[in-house]
Order: C-alpha cells, then structure tokens, then sequence
C-alpha cells in the first residue's frame, strides 16, 4: 500500500479488493464532481467498497461510488450513488479496455483521497480469486500476525 504523502488525505479505501482480487496495475484517476459532492469528500464522507469502473464509448466511469448528500445543501444537492466520469487519458483507457476484453480482468477503485485540494481515485485492474486463493491470503495474514506479536515479544 502506498504511503500517505503530506499533500493527501485519504477519504477511503477498498479493503474487500485485495481480498477478493489480485490487484494487476495501479492507475491514479481524476474524479469529474459537482459541488455539493467535492465538499462532502472533503469532509471526509465516502464509500467504495461496492464500486467498479465500467467503460462506456471510449470514457471510464466509476459506479457505486456512496458519496452521501452534503448536508448543507440545498436543492442542488447530488445523488449519492450517481454514475461518475473518471479522468484519464484517451490511450489510459483504451489500454484498460483492452485488458479487460482479452483477460477478463475488472477495474476496481482501490483508494479516494484529496491531492492538494483535488479528488483522485487509485483504480487497479484485477482478476478475481477463487476460494483457495482467499484461504492462501487468510493464512498468509495469520503467519505475519504471529510473526509480528513474536518480534514484538522479543521471542
């Protein structure tokens, strides 16, 4: 996982996704708001543990995406799970397309934050596990647990 840097905030991350995929690539996205949405980000509400990426006629756009109403808006409040333009360029999107297509991957956000002052999203192309590999990285965990409490121990 990438560290924060001064200039980030983290809003949130997909903890489910490198559960149930095996994270390929990792692309850095713009996220296209409206106002009402940007400052409920910057107060820190969002939810993507259920959000994809799909693309449509050549533009990526994320769906799922929980950004609750902004409770100081008005009537030009937003809906909170409505489908969100991503940012990326043309040929970022065509390679996406194409991975998708030829090795039935997925894109799924992994992380939203705030770099200086604008809403991106960390998008990851994966593939998904199947039950074996979920226990492999259940007991992988549990191995790096044990060997932390014994380093910290002194064992």
């Amino acid at each position: 996982m990438n560290k924060e840097s001064p200039n980030e905030k983290l809003i949130a991350t997909n903890r489910k996704a490198r559960y149930q995929y095996f994270l390929l690539d990792e692309l850095e996205a713009g996220l296209e708001l409206t106002g009402t949405e940007i400052k409920s980000l910057r107060g820190g509400h969002c939810s993507i543990s259920e959000a994809y990426v799909e693309i449509k006629n050549g533009e990526a756009f994320v769906v799922n995406m929980d950004i609750p109403v902004y409770k100081e808006g008005s009537i030009f409040n937003h809906a909170p799970k409505r489908m969100r333009k991503l940012l990326l360029h043309k040929a970022q999107i065509a390679k996406l397309a194409s991975e998708v297509k030829t090795k039935g991957a997925t894109i799924v956000p992994v992380r939203c934050y705030l770099k200086n002052g604008r809403a991106k999203l960390q998008i990851a192309l994966a593939r998904g596990k199947n039950a074996v590999d979920k226990r492999e990285t259940i007991k992988n965990r549990d191995i790096k647990k044990r060997l932390d409490r014994a380093l910290k121990e002194g064992r």
